[in-house]
């Protein structure tokens, strides 16, 4: 079956074409929504809130561009949405300041993209979903700004804060491992 097919299918509600667009999308949405939360549960919660807006919202879907582009940016939409709402229960972006470091280029070479994800992860909230957005999904800081209801010199700010930090415990990894 076509992707247009699927999709035709799901807006008549066929559950088949549901669970196949589901099974199609879901392991790489889920890798999304594990870098805008905590933990694996509240990711498959954001999951299963982005696809009840997919689902819902099918029948916008023009057949221009990407469906998975299309998909994407309702998971990162539903994310954002997700951490807003959790947002004053817990840190407000930008309290943290992280130290100067000089960088050695050969600590970069042994780290294995779990590694980086996991720190990526244990950022603050404010510095995490700013570096998402900017290094991953390659939103300007206009952007950011605009999705966030921040300015976007405070996207730029949080953007080299979490750098900076992302950086200091890059090499903190390494001091350990040598």
């Amino acid at each position: 079956m076509t992707e247009k097919d699927l999709i035709e299918g799901c807006i008549r509600e066929n559950r088949e074409c549901q669970q196949e667009i589901f099974s199609r999308y879901a392991g790489k949405m889920l890798a999304v929504c594990h870098r805008y939360s905590r933990h694996h549960m509240e990711a498959e919660d954001i999951l299963q809130d982005a696809f009840i807006k997919v689902f819902d919202n099918l029948g916008k879907f023009q057949f221009k561009g990407s469906f998975e582009g299309w998909i994407r940016r309702i998971v990162i939409n539903t994310a954002l949405k997700h951490y807003d709402r959790k947002r004053f229960t817990h840190e407000q972006i930008g309290l943290e300041v992280t130290p100067d470091q000089h960088n050695d280029p050969t600590v970069y070479s042994h780290l294995q993209s779990e590694d980086l994800m996991r720190l990526i992860a244990a950022l603050p909230e404010g510095y995490k979903l700013v570096f998402n957005l900017y290094a991953i999904e390659g939103y300007s800081h206009k952007e950011i700004a605009e999705m966030l209801g921040i300015q976007e010199s405070t996207s730029r700010s949080q953007l080299v804060k979490a750098r900076k930090m992302l950086q200091a415990q890059i090499q903190k990894m390494q001091k350990i491992a040598v």
